[in-house]
This record gives C-alpha cells, sequence and structure tokens, in this order.
C-alpha cells in the first residue's frame, strides 16, 4: 500500500508539471492568440502527453519487460489518444454546452475564465483516468 501510495505521489508530481504545460499551451493559444479551444487543447494535450509519458516511465511506472518500447509507445498513445477524447469532451460540455447557454453564467464569468476552469477540470478527470489506464496497460506486475 505504500508504494502505491508514492506511486500516486509521483504521478501528481508529474501530472503537475504536465497540467502547466497543457494550461499554458491551451490558454494561451486560446486566450492571447484567439486559437479556437478545441485546437488549443489539442495541441497542449499533445505535447504534455509526450513529456508525461517520458517522465511517467522515468519516475513512476515500472516498466513490463516483455513489452519492447515501441509497442509500449503505442499502447500509450491509444490511452492517451482516449484521453484526449475525454478531455475535449470534458471542454466541449463546460463550453459550448454549458457557458454558452447561460445567460447568468456568462454575466458572470468571461469566456476565458470559463476556458481556465474548463482546462482545470479536464485535466482532473483525464489524470484519473491515466493514472488507472496506465497502471493496468503499462505497469509490470
Amino acid at each position: 500500500m505504500k508504494n502505491l501510495f508514492n506511486q500516486i505521489i509521483k504521478f501528481g508530481i508529474v501530472g503537475f508539471f504536465c497540467f502547466f504545460i497543457d494550461f499554458g499551451i491551451t490558454t494561451g493559444l486560446t486566450n492571447q492568440l484567439g486559437v479556437h479551444y478545441l485546437i488549443s487543447k489539442f495541441l497542449g494535450f499533445v505535447v504534455s502527453a509526450i513529456v508525461n509519458y517520458i517522465l511517467s516511465i522515468k519516475f513512476v511506472f515500472t516498466r513490463k519487460k516483455q513489452m519492447d518500447k515501441k509497442k509500449e509507445f503505442s499502447v500509450f498513445l491509444v490511452l492517451s489518444a482516449i484521453g484526449l477524447v475525454i478531455n475535449e469532451i470534458v471542454m466541449y460540455i463546460c463550453i459550448d454546452g454549458i457557458y454558452k447557454n447561460s445567460n447568468s453564467l456568462q454575466s458572470l464569468l468571461t469566456e476565458s475564465v470559463v476556458v481556465y476552469l474548463s482546462t482545470i477540470l479536464a485535466t482532473g478527470v483525464v489524470m484519473v483516468y491515466n493514472f488507472i489506464s496506465r497502471k493496468l496497460f503499462l505497469e509490470r506486475k
């Protein structure tokens, strides 16, 4: 149980670092350069996923010895693609589904703030998915 706790802490540290990469790219492209939030989120997610893979394999998870690196990275990419879909769905629901259909929210919050908050929520949801899926599919038992 102590090993799992330590692993969760390491995963959290890596995730926190990668969150800032994703958050910076997503909000910077959207709020500063006017790129559509779904495109910004895609780019932020891809860059942070690559960094996350490198750091997770190096510091968090024990590699499956029988899995070669190409297969491991392929599995990681599939799991990340699913995470990206979840990420985009959460962003879409928050912004187009809720915010843009709520006059009261629009009077309280700017769209920039909603992009910030949606990015944080989407990251939290996907972080849980990432830990569970990577533990199941990429870690040595």
